[in-house]
């Protein structure tokens, strides 16, 4: 997965500014845990984010060194086995930033405090 910049949606922005009040938590560390949250729900297929009119992020700031694992897990729960085309770089990053859009959602409700992320880390 290649990318420079990445943009949040206006209501991932929000939940992230509420979750980085309760938690103490950069953004940049709640989207790498909401991506994951929201990967292990499985494919988000077509489906993307409302808009990208929210928080940017760069791709060194939101993955760093890491950018390349995020792309193979994306690529892993987002194609078909194997059924039909490999999915393109720009489709890779559309999908990520929709599973951070719905993993924000879903951390947004399970995370009051910071010792509510180490358990969902840790689970």
């Amino acid at each position: 997965m290649r990318y420079v910049k990445l943009n949040a949606s206006i209501d991932a922005s929000s939940r992230l500014r509420s979750l980085q009040q309760r938690t103490g938590l950069t953004p940049n560390l709640l989207c790498r845990v909401a991506a994951m949250l929201s990967l292990e729900e499985g494919p988000v297929g077509a489906v993307r984010a409302p808009d990208d009119k929210g928080r940017e992020f760069n791709s060194y700031t939101l993955t760093g060194e890491l950018t390349g694992v995020f792309g193979a897990i994306v690529r892993f729960v987002e194609e078909d086995e194997g059924r039909g085309e490999p999915l393109s770089n720009d489709e890779i990053v559309t999908r990520f930033a929709a599973h951070i859009h719905r993993g924000v959602g879903l951390l947004s409700v399970r995370a009051k405090s910071p010792a509510d992320i180490v358990r969902l880390a840790a689970a």
